[in-house]
């Protein structure tokens, strides 16, 4: 009797092939989160159009019957309800944007006349969104209230006046909305920090 004996080929997968298919893995991960980065702005972006748009309709609203905005700050505009809850923070009494920046909401000086007008600021804007928050159209004519904006350093005061004429880091709502090229220079401030804070100003 004869014995055959088989001998099975064994395959296999080779080491370089191997590493061509972690490197194909590593090229779509990183494609794949800078994809997610780049949504995710967009989506706090979006989110923060939202925001100020709805605090503006609001504070406005409750103050509609009063001759100014006196009295008015971050602490009052969270007791009366005036931000939405998601960005209530983890302090009383405090607010925090999208961009886990403080937002700060205060009376202002406007054309010479104390608290005819009231600001709202974002901190720790990053140069992405800060440009296209810039260069949005935040509203035209006496009817939307829009007095201007302020890109400044990160922190900056936003119970400032209102601008009343355009300056470096200001612009009045007939001169809005900002270029591109202007609102890029804005936005990258000189500090090394990266951030810079926007102030929208209402009357």
């Amino acid at each position: 009797m004869v014995n055959y004996i088989k001998h099975s080929e064994q395959t296999g997968r080779s080491m370089v092939e191997m590493l061509g298919v972690l490197a194909i893995i590593g090229v779509l991960s990183v494609g794949g989160i800078a994809g997610y980065s780049k949504a995710m702005t967009k989506f706090k972006i979006t989110k923060t159009f939202d925001q100020v748009s709805m605090m503006v309709a609001n504070i406005r609203t409750l103050y509609s019957g009063q001759r100014d905005y006196k009295g008015l700050a971050t602490n009052i505009a969270y007791k009366l309800g005036v931000a939405p809850a998601e960005m209530v923070g983890a302090d009383p009494e405090t607010l925090v944007n999208a961009f886990q920046g403080a937002v700060e909401i205060a009376a202002t000086q406007y054309n010479g006349i104390d608290n005819a007008a009231f600001g709202i600021a974002y901190q720790h804007m990053g140069a992405e969104a800060c440009v296209q928050i810039a260069t949005a159209d935040w509203g035209a004519g006496a009817s939307s209230g829009f007095v201007g904006l302020t890109i400044g350093a990160d922190g900056s005061d936003v119970s400032a006046s209102a601008p009343a004429a355009t300056a470096d880091g200001s612009w009045i709502n007939s001169d809005l909305p900002i270029s591109p090229t202007d609102a890029a220079d804005a936005c990258s401030p000189d500090d090394g920090t990266g951030y810079v804070t926007v102030i929208w100003y209402y009357m």
